[in-house]
This record gives structure tokens, C-alpha cells and sequence, in this order.
């Protein structure tokens, strides 16, 4: 069973697996094999506008950056394609746009799997270990993405993780056992 606290105003937004997720911040956390993962992917599930991607792309070895997010934006009518170009600014994508998948590093595939789903506009987004593999300037670049987001009126940003990120501002936190 898991453990779920929740900030005194929260707004919530998805209810799941008797879970309640609120607009803003929710941060999952667990040991290895705790469920986490799983639990995303039911999440994204739950919702018709809601996101999870493996962060590995492992589907998409073949593609380039350029193409896995246009297939995302294809289907989320609310993509910020303002914030796709800043972040590949802000995560240095820029010199691998050309490249296809298989030829990046394990931090540079993650960077761009990041990219998609912070402008997929989804109103809820599953993020799975979103610092794992990245340089300490992209996870300050993902840091400040979330924060900023931390109070969102209507959007909702799951991150999983083994603990939750105390720089960051939590609406809710859910410890799977």
C-alpha cells in the first residue's frame, strides 16, 4: 500500500489506483522495484491527456530528435514548440538534431525524450528518473522547468524517482513501499 501526503490547498486533478494527483508537483518515490514505473504508466493510461515515455527511446533508435517530436506533437494539439526551442538551447541538443537516436549518448537520448514531453502541453506528464544520465547543467535546466511548474493551475507533473528532489517545491508525495 502506499503512502500519500498532499499540501492543504491542493486542486486535484486525476484520481487512479485510489491515488490523487494534484495540479503541480507530485513526487513518487520508492526503492528498485518498488512499482514506480508501473505506477506511471498506469497514470498515463488513466488520462486522455496524459504522458509517459521511457526515457531510453528504445523505440526510436532510427528516428531523429526532429522526428520523435513530431510524432508527439501530432498527437498533443497544445504542444509549445517556443519551449521545445528553448529547451534544446537550454539542454544543448542543438549539434545532435540531424542524428538519429542510436548514435546518442544515454544522457542525450534522455534530453530529448525531456524535451518532448515538457512541450507536449499533456496535462498530466510522467516523468521516470528525469536526472538520471544528465550533466549536472541539464539537471538544473529540468530543475528550474519544475519549479517553475510547481504551482500550475491545471497541469500536473508526476516525477518519479528514489527520493524526492528537496529543491524542488511538492504539491503532493507518494512513497511506494
Amino acid at each position: 500500500m502506499s503512502r500519500q501526503s498532499l499540501s492543504p490547498n491542493a486542486t486535484i486533478l486525476l484520481t487512479c489506483n485510489d491515488l490523487c494527483i494534484p495540479c503541480g508537483l507530485t513526487a513518487l518515490t520508492g526503492d528498485e522495484g518498488s512499482g514506480k514505473t508501473r505506477l506511471l504508466r498506469e497514470l498515463a493510461q488513466s488520462s486522455a491527456d496524459a504522458l509517459w515515455l521511457d526515457l531510453r527511446l528504445p523505440e526510436h533508435d532510427d528516428h531523429t530528435p526532429e522526428a520523435v517530436w513530431a510524432s508527439l506533437q501530432a498527437r498533443h494539439p497544445l504542444w509549445n514548440a517556443r519551449l521545445q526551442a528553448d529547451l534544446i538551447d537550454a539542454l544543448q541538443l542543438q549539434a545532435h538534431l540531424g542524428k538519429q537516436l542510436f548514435m546518442l549518448s544515454a544522457g542525450s537520448r534522455r534530453k530529448v525524450a525531456l524535451v518532448g514531453l515538457l512541450a507536449s502541453g499533456a496535462t498530466v506528464t510522467c516523468l521516470d528518473q528525469p536526472y538520471a544520465a544528465l550533466d549536472l547543467a541539464s539537471v538544473c535546466v529540468i530543475r528550474e522547468f519544475l519549479e517553475d511548474a510547481a504551482d500550475h493551475p491545471s497541469r500536473a507533473w508526476i516525477v518519479a524517482d528514489y527520493e524526492a528532489d528537496p529543491a524542488l517545491s511538492w504539491a503532493s508525495r507518494i512513497t511506494l513501499p
